[in-house]
């Protein structure tokens, strides 16, 4: 019906559903473009469904949609049914001077180059991020000649200059602040016929020349990117700095300058945002990177899931105590860390907790995870018995443990599931899957200090000492499946065990921990329905449905005959009569007319439509060409 069973995800979390040589909004692969796919029914090598390895691949090359995060391949779930996926690596090729940038840290700072040659022409363009509200940007002097650009004011861009003529200022208003600490971009020309000035996408501002007069710019000072003359000079970066087409290295420059910094401090405030689940973005020489070293993710952007699959009765311990530390040094360096001021080290205990994981599995009861500590206190979340899921708190001060039961929800189905629990104090959110946080609170009685953790187990509880009765049973034979993205707090276990870390030392595995991503996230649109999902086959349903075809009361076989005879010609009737009428009215209406085409440029020679729109325009937009007519006779 239509329904893609395989797509990829590119930038922004956007499915796309087309393939290498193919381009955007076109559902085809490669051979359906050049329309030789092994089924011509078919626009993909692999939607013909043969018994034999078939191949689709190519270059996914629309920039705006890349790179690309993760590819969900569907359909699989039958015999015979299998796929291959490889990714190539991202390869990236533009101007390596677009980054070309220097920092000025001071009002005085400036950095010098040779005389601007621009006597009859000037084309000048850079980027600029400042939070300052007014400074030069660059100035070259003659006797009486001069070119300047500057920022006058937080919203006010100014280019001037003097060929003998007197001076001459342009000026860019902008509705918005320039001082936004934000990149903004200035393009500025000069030539014998008009001067102008552009700032971002504000209108285009223009000056013309005067008809007599002058028009050389005779310069013959030291062109000043920044300070210059006493005036007060630019405070922020500058970058990709082009005069008459020549970059000017400022990063060379600037590691020469006494206060001017080569590179530009600040990618994190444009781009920091794409450093996703908690990872920190860090400043670099001219750019930024994404450390995830306090997240359970990895990647270069912190969103690659780190999982692994348990075999049964394999077993993690994290120990939050390692040897030749202390209690105290432990929880105030791990479990507590920066990001709560509120507990110091010596209470030893946790107020609050966050704790977030995905899973998969089928097998049911288990223990996907126990926080164990040196008194009775515990945290634990369980599958029960009937495959629901239990969240298990007891801090004291009652009789039995406080239980979160999620009833209504199987969650040993096979599929990926997302679990966040927060804990603040008494009250409990919890968040399952895609649907709504629910809160709980912890009875009146109950204390609300995780006293003294020691250790967080994964699959199965090893540990010395009383243990909760029905924990115990569930941990036998232990748990099968998949996890991932394992975070309690500021500690990633499972990244821990399978990255080389500091943290590395703390852990201690049962069996053989292989990588892999079965447990990550859940799938963003739910499972395809067993209506319309053309591989499911339930032969308990389609008994039912033979024997029982309504809900209603049992009809006799006569007249059910009946109904059926007097249905059947009705319909038929009804078809007839619809046909007559289409063919009355095409006799009627036949005539001679125009109708105009939407064809792309250069259709006549393309071997297909889609061809034709991917030759002609990049971003893959049809175009109208009004002159082209077709006769329709």
């Amino acid at each position: 019906e239509g329904n893609p069973y395989t797509w990829w995800v590119g930038k922004a979390n956007e499915k796309h559903y087309y393939w290498g040589g193919s381009g955007p909004g076109i559902q085809k692969c490669a051979c359906g473009i050049e329309r030789n796919c092994t089924d011509p029914k078919y626009y993909c090598n692999c939607d013909a469904d043969y018994k034999q390895w078939r191949k689709d691949s190519g270059m996914l090359s629309y920039k705006e949609h890349l790179p690309v995060s993760q590819v969900v391949v569907g359909d699989l779930d039958r015999p015979g049914s299998e796929a291959k996926v490889s990714v190539g690596p991202v390869r990236c090729q533009g101007d390596r001077n677009y980054w070309n940038a220097a920092s000025f840290v001071t009002s005085s700072s400036y950095l010098h180059f040779s005389t601007f040659q621009g006597e009859t022409s000037a084309d000048i363009s850079f980027y600029f991020k400042t939070s300052a509200s007014d400074g030069v940007f660059l100035e070259n002097l003659g006797n009486t000649d001069f070119i300047k650009l500057e920022l006058k004011s937080a919203a006010e861009v100014s280019f001037s200059f003097d060929v003998g003529n007197g001076p001459v200022e342009i000026v860019v208003r902008s509705p918005n602040p320039l001082n936004d600490d934000q990149w903004h971009r200035v393009n500025a020309e000069r030539n014998v016929k008009q001067a102008s000035l552009q700032v971002d996408q504000l209108p285009l501002e223009v000056r013309k020349a005067p008809t007599e007069g002058h028009t050389r710019l005779e310069l013959y000072s030291q062109l000043y990117v920044g300070a210059a003359g006493g005036q007060r000079g630019f405070l922020g970066c500058i970058r990709s700095l082009r005069m008459n087409g020549v970059t000017l290295d400022l990063e060379e420059r600037a590691k020469v300058t006494p206060g001017v910094k080569p590179g530009c401090s600040g990618h994190c405030t444009s781009y920091g945002m794409y450093c996703a689940n908690g990872g920190k973005c860090v400043e670099k020489y001219n750019g930024y990177s994404c450390d995830c070293s306090k997240t359970a993710y990895d990647g270069p952007f912190c969103i690659k899931d780190v999982g692994a699959f348990f075999e049964e009765g394999m077993w993690l311990r994290y120990n939050f105590h390692s040897p030749g530390t202390s209690v105290k040094d432990l929880v105030s360096r791990t479990l507590l860390s920066s990001a709560d001021p509120e507990i110091t080290a010596p209470d030893l205990s946790l107020n609050k907790e966050e704790l977030s994981f995905s899973f998969s599995t089928t097998k049911s009861p288990c223990v996907l995870l126990y926080v164990s500590s040196y008194t009775p206190d515990f945290m634990a979340v369980l599958v029960n018995p009937t495959g629901n899921l239990q969240i298990r708190y007891n801090l004291g001060g009652t009789k039995e443990p406080y239980n979160i039961d999620i009833d209504h929800r199987n969650m040993a189905n096979g599929q990926p599931h997302t679990v966040n629990v927060t804990r603040n104090g008494r009250d409990i959110v919890l968040q399952l899957d895609h649907y709504p946080p629910t809160s709980y609170s912890l009875p009146a009685t109950s204390d609300i200090q995780f006293n003294s953790p020691k250790a967080l187990f994964l699959g199965k509880v090893i540990e010395i000492g009383k243990i909760d009765q029905d924990i115990y049973k569930y941990n036998t034979p232990g748990f099968t499946g998949c996890l991932s993205r394992v975070q309690f707090n500021q500690i990633a276990p499972l990244k821990a065990a399978l990255r080389p870390t500091n943290a590395s030392s703390h852990v201690h595995i049962q069996g053989e921990l292989v990588e892999s991503n079965c447990g990550a996230s859940p799938l963003t649109i739910p499972p395809m329905s067993a209506a319309t999902d053309p591989w499911h086959l339930d032969s308990g349903k389609v008994a039912f449905i033979a024997d029982f075809p309504y809900n209603g009361q049992a009809i006799g076989d006569g007249v059910n005959r009946n109904s059926a005879i007097i249905g059947g010609v009705i319909a038929v009737v009804i078809f007839t009569i619809l046909c007559t009428l289409v063919f009355l009215i095409r006799y009627m209406f036949r005539h001679k007319g125009t109708y105009h085409t939407n064809e792309a440029k250069g259709a006549e020679s393309a071997e297909s439509a889609d061809a034709a729109i991917m030759n002609n325009d990049p971003n893959f937009t049809e175009t109208i060409d009004e002159s082209k007519k077709e006769w329709l006779i």
